[in-house]
């Protein structure tokens, strides 16, 4: 009788070795939330305030922003000129577009470092960030203004988790509140609520508290931050994901309720939306976003019967 032949422990590690690396992937790359939010949302009924990002189609898809050549970074919407703001790093500018993606004006920021968000505080009135050294940079935009200068401007410096160029990528700003969302990229990833700047009420101390939640934000299953978005009707943020090609929405305890993939073939994209560095929405819910180096897309919620 011929005895039977052990098997080999090379075919018994391989299997093992194949799966820690698929576990270590899905995990690096937040598949298995993303895959368990999926399968509730099948089941679960929809949030009755949730803004069902999940019905967005694409009606502009990546419009080429003539004229401008340098990397876009971060969009805000300033509902009383009724357009949009970005700013760009490298060359650095504030840049006013149209709801079509056209440019308005061109600013040049002198001393701002590397600026990586802007967002819509009031009427003449934003912020910006210069991701390396961590500020928060309020500016006041005159209507003939061609350059604005840092050193004239009310500043602040966080100084957290400083690592390079994971520093901040996004802003959100609650105009009721008066809370300003900063959105840290990544390592770690971390939405922080700042209370107090810009400051708003000379008649009141200036007070300035900074919080936020690592335990919520470790349970996001995206891979990084690229822009924020608030969402005064609601109550709810949305963030932005380049690295997962996803945006969130979260509601005020930070719970996921619906997502818009930039994936091709998701939201009627033709393509997959390569390097999404800012979103806004204006006060019909319109999404803008753009791309880097200079991409512009429009989604739209169909009407509801």
């Amino acid at each position: 009788m011929r005895r039977l032949a052990r098997p080999q422990p090379l075919m018994l590690i391989l299997p093992v070795m194949a799966l820690i690396v698929l576990v270590a992937v899905g995990q690096h790359l937040r598949l298995f939330e993303r895959t368990w939010f999926n399968v509730q949302a099948l089941w679960q009924p929809m949030n009755a305030r949730s803004i069902g990002l999940d019905q967005y189609q694409v009606a502009i898809e990546a419009q080429v922003i003539d004229g401008l050549d340098a990397d876009v970074s971060a969009l805000t919407f300033d509902p009383v000129r009724k357009s949009l703001f970005t700013v760009t790093n490298k060359n650095a500018e504030l840049i006013e577009l149209s709801l079509e993606g056209k440019v308005l004006r061109r600013v040049a920021l002198v001393g701002f470092g590397d600026p990586e968000a802007v967002e819509f505080i009031s009427a003449d009135t934003y912020v910006v960030t210069d991701e390396h050294q961590q500020r928060l940079i309020k500016i006041h935009l005159e209507k003939d203004a061609t350059f604005l200068d840092a050193a004239d401007a009310e500043q602040m410096t966080l100084g957290v988790h400083t690592n390079g160029n994971k520093g901040f990528e996004g802003l959100a700003y609650d105009s009721v509140g008066k809370r300003l969302f900063v959105a840290k990229e990544r390592d770690p990833m971390l939405i922080y609520e700042v209370q107090g700047f810009p400051h708003y009420n000379p008649e009141k101390s200036y007070a300035v508290h900074v919080v936020n939640n690592p335990r919520r934000d470790a349970g996001l299953f995206v891979r990084d931050l690229s822009s924020l978005q608030y969402d005064e009707r609601s109550g709810h943020l949305l963030a932005l994901s380049d690295e997962s090609r996803l945006i969130l929405e979260l509601d005020v305890d930070g719970r996921p309720l619906s997502t818009l993939s930039l994936s091709k073939g998701r939201q009627g994209l033709q393509r997959a939306v390569p390097q999404a560095e800012g979103i806004a929405m204006d006060d019909d819910g319109t999404m803008y976003l753009v791309s880097e180096p200079n991409l512009f897309y429009v989604f739209k919620k169909p009407p509801q019967p």
